[in-house]
């Protein structure tokens, strides 16, 4: 047996996945703008650790979700909901008056970005029928099969992907040390509900064509 396919399979799945502007990625370059690079590995990480559980979930349940159109649509379902409220969240956040600086140190100092990026990570549902979908794909083609390492090895694939487009993601947005505050820290909000907005456009569309 090959490995080391599944391996770059799960690889390239999440990197192709993760790269477009989402939740996640665009969440993990604010904090990197607000907070720093450091904090923004924190979150990655919580949020890679998700992915690992998520990723698993889907492909060991694979065979049944592909054979129950209705558990895909139920997924979607709930995700546009979740979605939907996560938009209106970050748009009443955009406008909220900006703290001070002590007020906002004091909040990062009780938050964990860890726990916060395997919350939104948990929240966000589309990774669920898009390793479905391509696990069975894979499977049909003969390239993975459902056994116990060959599903490890691609969700191990599928966790390193996901990070490196969080890492590229941080990468491009360091913290600012000047006073004047930078684009993304004065409209991270809005940029972020921005995209949760289209998703819920694009879920909407997918319910309605089932």
């Amino acid at each position: 047996m090959n490995y080391f396919l599944p391996l770059i399979l799960g690889f390239t799945a999440a990197s192709i996945g993760v790269a477009p502007p989402g939740l996640l990625n665009m969440t993990a370059a604010k904090v990197s703008a607000v907070d720093g690079r450091n904090r923004a590995l924190i979150f990655a990480l919580g949020a890679s650790v998700t992915v690992l559980f998520q990723t698993y979930v889907a492909v060991l349940f694979a065979k049944f979700i592909d054979r129950n159109p209705d558990v895909v649509i139920l997924l979607q379902e709930v995700g546009l909901f979740i979605f939907i409220g996560l938009t209106g969240y970050f748009f009443w956040a955009g406008k909220k008056k900006k703290k001070t600086q002590a007020e906002e140190l004091k909040i990062k100092s009780k938050t964990s970005r860890f726990f916060l990026g395997m919350l939104l990570s948990f929240l966000n549902l589309l990774p669920i029928p898009y390793y479905v979908f391509l696990s069975v794909w894979f499977s049909r083609k003969g390239w993975f099969f459902f056994n116990q390492s060959y599903i490890w090895l691609f969700v191990l694939g599928t966790v390193v992907g996901s990070f490196l487009m969080f890492y590229l993601y941080i990468l491009f947005f360091k913290k600012r040390e000047t006073t004047e505050p930078s684009f993304l820290m004065k409209n991270g909000n809005y940029i972020i509900g921005t995209v949760t907005g289209i998703i819920s456009v694009v879920t909407l569309i997918k319910i309605l064509k089932s």
